[in-house]
């Protein structure tokens, strides 16, 4: 019988560990914790969990830090739970590899919405990830390069493609402004984000029943973009 997915959480608030462990427990994770960014990454390489859920504000280093580190050597999901609230943390964070992004007081039920995608994303990258993304009535076929709605095909320039193509491979994940223009454009500076507000228009236009209230391409305000498979 396969063991519970395993959740590493690293914060050195004792309330909220407390908290995390009941709710998780309920929901029948494995958790262990840490309570320095020294010991959480420890843990991380040592114990191999199938997400990490990371506070910013930690005694011995910066949780951006703690990110970084993890990410030179490990693919684990990471989601950020913090009370930090500015758009450059969170920006900030999300470039240094994070997966996701909670302020501090969070849902219960989001929180543990987040943590089945970061799952269903963590299973996807061991080798049965899926080359065709579907978000309703689109498909977005990354192999064929092809992109139908209600089974009819989407007529795309190649660059708007590449951007549908580079969201959707990471789906339900937000993307910051920054790593869209890089990947898409090869833009080193985020001084193009109008650029990409034109072309994130053209796409819902094209792709969106109600391209002033999308459903499948979400704007993070301040942040970047993501592309959502499931209301």
């Amino acid at each position: 019988m396969d063991k519970d997915p395993l959740i590493l959480l690293i914060d050195d608030e004792p309330q909220i560990l407390r908290a995390l462990k009941t709710i998780l427990a309920s929901a029948h994770f494995r958790v262990i914790s840490a309570v320095t960014g020294e010991e959480g990454i420890a843990l991380a390489a040592t114990q191999s969990p199938d997400v990490i859920i990371l506070d910013l504000s930690l005694p011995d280093m910066d949780g951006i830090s703690v990110c970084e580190q993890i990410r030179e050597w490990s693919k684990t999901p990471i989601i950020v739970l913090s009370v930090r609230e500015s758009e450059r943390d969170k920006v900030m964070v999300l470039d240094k590899g994070a997966d996701d992004y909670l302020t501090k007081p969070f849902n219960i039920e989001e929180l543990l919405a987040r943590i089945r995608v970061a799952l269903r994303h963590s299973a996807d990258s061991i080798g049965n990830r899926e080359t065709a993304i579907r978000a309703g009535a689109l498909v977005v076929d990354l192999a064929r390069h092809v992109v139908t709605l209600n089974e009819e095909e989407v007529k795309l320039t190649a660059t708007e493609f590449n951007l549908l193509a580079y969201l959707a491979a990471n789906p339900d994940r937000v993307l910051t402004h920054q790593a869209i223009l890089s990947h898409v454009w090869g833009f080193e500076e985020s001084n193009h984000v109008e650029y990409l507000r034109v072309y994130i228009g053209q796409l819902r236009r094209k792709i969106e029943a109600d391209p002033d209230n999308p459903r499948i391409l979400i704007t993070d305000p301040g942040i970047g973009y993501r592309f959502r498979t499931a209301d």
